[in-house]
């Protein structure tokens, strides 16, 4: 039985979709309210934890002899390293200040924001304290190569991802040069005092004395290599505007 014009027109409803006040429409809101709370969760949750994490274990060493817990504070040149580090996340978009802070923001939005840096300063401290060797010959050496490579960094044209390798050779190789070379020229302690560290290790010994190198245990290079791979994981997530994928 076919239908009339009036019947075929009652099945159709005269309607227009109206969009929500954010301009997404309906079935949509749900995924991007996910996403929001995802990146937010990320933000302000997993990236101050990472760097907190950094911080703490970045003074962390062990004794040579009874592998007692050590904390080493920074020197003030790790603190001027990064400022410079920070700097440098700015300049090459790594972070953009404008979306991090802003007059417009409100208060609460702006504090959080700024926590999250204040984190990620303390962390970058941490990991310069973590790589440099604490005294001697060594550290002036491997102090002079960081002051090196950011200046140079300050002059030369970088994008975030560029910076991010850059940043990650310059850790990787003052990690080996002091948790593997500088390491294994480091006698170990011996029982019978300095002459019994002398007849066992006498190159080591000798090295050890002439480079002023602390003596450590073994732990401290694993406890260090997962504090810098964390840093490197929090840059890594770290977006350029807070609320977007990194």
């Amino acid at each position: 039985m076919k239908q009339t014009a009036e019947q075929k027109a009652a099945d159709f409803v005269d309607a227009e979709i109206i969009p929500l006040d954010n301009g997404t429409l309906g079935p949509h809101a749900p995924v991007e309210s996910r996403q929001k709370d995802s990146h937010g969760v990320k933000d302000y949750v997993i990236l101050p934890l990472l760097f907190l994490a950094v911080t703490l274990l970045g003074g962390l060493r062990f004794g040579a002899a009874d592998n007692a817990f050590l904390f080493i504070k920074p020197d003030l040149i790790c603190l001027v390293y990064s400022a410079i580090l920070l700097l440098l996340f700015v300049r090459a978009g790594l972070v953009r200040l404008n979306s991090w802070l802003d007059e417009d923001f409100a208060l609460l939005r702006n504090v959080a924001n700024a926590g999250i840096l204040l984190t990620l300063c303390a962390a970058s401290t941490q990991v310069f304290n973590s790589v440099l060797p604490e005294q001697g010959i060594a550290f002036w050496v491997v102090a002079f190569f960081f002051f090196w490579t950011l200046w140079n960094n300050l002059f030369a044209e970088f994008d975030a991802r560029k910076l991010l390798r850059s940043v990650g050779a310059m850790f990787a190789l003052a990690f080996v040069a002091k948790y593997l070379v500088l390491a294994n020229l480091t006698a170990a302690p011996a029982d019978g005092g300095w002459l019994a560290r002398i007849f066992e290790n006498p190159g080591k010994e000798t090295l050890t004395w002439l480079l002023d190198l602390p003596r450590y245990g073994r732990s401290s290079g694993y406890v260090q290599f997962f504090a810098l791979s964390l840093f490197l994981l929090g840059l890594y997530l770290t977006p350029a505007r807070i609320g977007e994928k990194s």
